[in-house]
């Protein structure tokens, strides 16, 4: 067993300012010097970047059924292990989603801090207290936080009408330079937010008037011995392009490469690096090419060393904006069309609304792999699909798995870990 305090951000609904405490909660306990460990609950790569900022720690998701139970405990535990202070950020509602935030709080026991944003509202507040801690009885609830309040009259009429036997936490305020910025996929990256670590200071200093300044109670994590991980990649060298463009990587994944056997090495696309010489294979992950595709069409080394990889029938792995850059074209959201590399046959076009959202689960001869998929963008291509997903939950079809020469490609974000063979199976150039 490994003990560590811990704690739960969760709230009523999505844009309730979770991040925003959890990031300054992070940064509040870092600057007093304590080891702290954030995770994000679900498929997530913007989050994490702020968490990452305000922790000074790489962030991990938690979610039981894509990272599964026993990933989940391992992780928890190994932070447990270091830390001085285990923060989970949730998703959405407390109760949304199969499984939801809630179901992870309670396998583990971590008390959960309900996030609720009270503009427009008074004493609503307290009965939507109420019904977050009480709704489930197993719940290990800690208090509410409200968020976005507008006075200390407001705060005050809203502590009054907490019930008894709930923890009122405290309150901050509705300013604008402690929220964080959005945009399509939900928050802008950390790199790009020039005065983030000046927000994270003032949300920082926000958590320390508040009863969050202290720290939440000591969980006991059960210590899961980590499944033995075959060296399937030993002595490859696998190059992954990491920039503002292509940066939706889970930390797990390339932990998992790592341990495969391989040996990893950047590259930055945007910057028009090529890709390192010893490479064997190729991993161009998801991202935001559509903000830089003219940037990304105008570069010539980087695209030449792509297409020799390719032409010499070396493995590439891209998922979803990794696929869009290998494409013949991608049309930005004003209608500009740019020429990509024109390594896999097809066009992709932006559009303003979501195009699909929802976890995948993929049933390959190496067994099932899970993940997500969440895109702005619709593809033609004339390459027939090797595999096809389905939904985690419905069994409805899902993302389409591409095979074209030494190249797989999909928008779907796959997390590695849950099927390390597959994994190696792809980055080996072996079909699924």
């Amino acid at each position: 067993m490994h003990a560590c305090p811990a704690l739960f951000i969760s709230a009523p609904a999505s844009n309730q300012g979770k991040t925003t405490v959890t990031a300054g909660l992070a940064r509040y306990h870092t600057r007093l010097g304590r080891r702290v460990r954030v995770f994000k609950t679900g498929p997530d790569f913007l989050d994490p970047m702020i968490l990452e900022r305000a922790s000074g720690a790489p962030v991990y998701s938690l979610h039981l059924w894509m990272v599964g139970e026993r990933g989940c405990r391992a992780l928890l535990a190994e932070a447990a292990r270091e830390a001085d202070l285990i923060l989970i950020e949730g998703v959405m509602g407390l109760f949304d989603g199969t499984p939801s935030s809630a179901d992870l709080a309670t396998t583990f026991s971590v008390p959960v801090l309900a996030v609720i944003g009270a503009h427009g509202m008074a004493q609503t507040f307290g009965a939507m207290a109420f019904g977050l801690a009480r709704y489930r009885p197993a719940l290990p609830f800690y208090g509410v936080l409200a968020n976005r309040v507008a006075s200390p009259r407001h705060a005050h009429m809203l502590g009054e009408a907490i019930p008894d036997g709930i923890r009122y936490c405290g309150h901050l305020a509705q300013i604008d330079d402690l929220a964080l910025p959005d945009r399509h996929l939900g928050l802008t990256q950390a790199a790009e937010i020039a005065d983030l670590d000046a927000r994270l200071d003032r949300a920082a200093d926000a958590i320390g008037e508040t009863a969050l300044r202290d720290l939440p109670p000591v969980v006991e994590f059960r210590r899961e011995a980590p499944e033995p991980v075959p060296s399937l990649l030993d002595g490859m060298h696998v190059a992954y392009a990491r920039d503002a463009a292509f940066s939706f990587i889970y930390p797990a994944n390339l932990d998992l490469l790592r341990a495969l056997g391989a040996t990893l090495s950047p590259f930055s696309p945007l910057a028009d690096e090529p890709v390192p010489e010893r490479a064997d294979a190729l991993y161009l992950p998801g991202g935001y090419p559509e903000l830089h595709a003219a940037r990304l069409a105008a570069n010539t080394i980087c695209a030449s060393t792509i297409r020799a990889h390719v032409e010499a029938s070396k493995p590439v792995v891209a998922e979803c904006g990794g696929m869009l850059y290998l494409l013949d074209s991608l049309t930005d959201i004003e209608g500009t069309q740019h020429a990509m590399l024109g390594l896999m046959p097809g066009h992709a076009k932006m559009q303003k609304r979501l195009a699909r959202l929802a976890m995948q689960r993929i049933e390959s001869r190496h067994g099932t792999g899970t993940g997500h998929t969440f895109h702005y963008s619709t593809m033609t291509t004339d390459v027939p699909p090797a595999l096809t997903a389905t939904h985690a939950t419905t069994g409805a079809q899902g993302e389409v798995i591409y095979r074209h020469g030494s190249i797989t490609a999909t928008y779907m974000h796959t997390y590695w870990p849950a099927n390390a063979a597959a994994a190696a199976a792809l980055f080996r150039g072996e079909s699924l």
